[in-house]
C-alpha cells in the first residue's frame, strides 16, 4: 500500500512539473473584467487559461476549443485555482475562472431548514455571472464550444457548478467538484461526475448531497475520498495536495477522452491508495 502511495506521489510530482512547465511556456493566462449592464454594470472578472497553440488554431478556425467554467469557493479568489486550470489547459481546453463575489455583496449566511441552507441567491447570481461571461467570451473567442461545458468548482463554487448543471443539463459535458456541501449531485447519468471529498471535522456535506455507492455506480459518478482539509483544495494547499489531485484529475480526463459520449459505470468510491495502485 505504501508503495502505491509513493507511486501516486511520484506521478503527481511529474504531472505538476509538466503543468508548471506548460504554464510557464505554453499556457497563456489573461484576466479581463466585463460589466453587466443588466445588473447596474456589475463587474465580472474572469481569468482565461489556454494553450497558446490551441488559441492560435482556434483563431484560425482550425479547431473548436472545449470550455471549462471554474468557480471559486467562498472567500477564495478566482485566480487561486491555477493548479486545476493548468491541467485542463494543457489538454487543450479554454478554462474560464469567474469571480462570483464582490466586496460589496452581502455576506453569505446559513439558514437552517431552507433549501441549500438559503444560498439560492448566491447560486442564481453565479449562474447570471456564468451566462454573462459566456456571452462576452463569444465575441472574443467565437471558436469555442459553449454548448457542452465542463463545470468545475470548489466548495460554494462546486455547489454553483452542480446547480448550473441541474438548471441546464443539456449544456453540460461533465462536472468536477471539490467538496461541494449543499447542492445534491445529479444522478440521472446524463454526464460524468468526479468529486473530491475532504476529511474535515468542520466542513461536512449536508445529508443527501453525495449519493450512496449503488447510485454512484449507476450514474457514472466517481467519488474520491481524500485525507485533506476542505480549505486545502485550492492553490493554498500543499504541493502534496495539489499533485495528488492533479494526477487523479488527469487520469479521469484521459479515460474520458477515450470513452464514448454515453456515461460509463465508473467506480463509486475510490480511495487515493487504490487509484495509485491502478495507475
Amino acid at each position: 500500500m505504501k508503495r502505491g502511495i509513493a507511486i501516486l506521489l511520484s506521478l503527481g510530482a511529474l504531472v505538476t512539473s509538466g503543468y508548471f512547465t506548460a504554464s510557464k511556456w505554453a499556457i497563456h493566462h489573461t484576466t479581463l473584467t466585463f460589466f453587466d449592464p443588466q445588473r447596474t454594470d456589475r463587474p465580472v472578472a474572469v481569468d482565461i487559461a489556454v494553450r497558446r497553440d490551441k488559441e492560435w488554431e482556434a483563431t484560425a478556425e482550425m479547431v473548436t476549443l472545449p470550455v471549462v467554467i471554474l468557480s471559486h469557493g467562498n472567500t477564495v479568489k478566482f485566480t487561486e485555482y491555477s493548479f486545476l486550470a493548468n491541467v485542463f489547459a494543457a489538454r487543450g481546453y479554454m478554462v474560464v475562472s469567474i469571480q462570483h463575489d464582490l466586496d460589496t455583496d452581502e455576506p453569505m449566511v446559513t439558514k437552517v431548514g431552507e433549501q441549500y441552507v438559503g444560498r439560492g441567491m448566491q447560486y442564481n447570481r453565479g449562474i447570471a455571472n456564468i451566462m454573462f461571461a459566456i456571452d462576452e467570451l463569444k465575441k472574443l473567442q467565437p471558436n469555442s464550444d459553449y454548448r457542452h461545458l465542463t463545470m468545475v468548482g470548489h466548495s460554494n463554487g462546486g455547489d454553483i457548478s452542480m446547480y448550473f448543471a441541474k438548471r441546464y443539463p443539456d449544456m453540460i459535458k461533465k462536472v468536477v467538484t471539490l467538496d461541494n456541501l449543499r447542492v445534491p449531485f445529479m444522478t440521472d447519468g446524463k454526464f460524468k461526475i468526479l468529486s473530491f471529498r475532504s476529511k474535515d471535522p468542520v466542513f461536512k456535506a449536508d445529508p443527501g448531497v453525495v449519493p450512496d455507492d449503488e447510485i454512484c455506480k449507476k450514474a457514472g459518478i466517481t467519488v474520491i475520498r481524500t485525507a485533506y482539509q476542505h480549505n486545502e483544495l485550492s492553490d493554498r494547499g500543499s504541493n502534496e495536495v495539489k499533485t495528488s489531485i492533479q494526477a487523479i484529475l488527469d487520469k479521469f480526463l484521459s479515460e474520458d477522452d477515450d470513452a464514448p459520449s454515453t456515461p460509463t459505470h465508473a467506480p463509486a468510491m475510490v480511495e487515493p491508495e487504490q487509484v495509485a495502485l491502478s495507475r
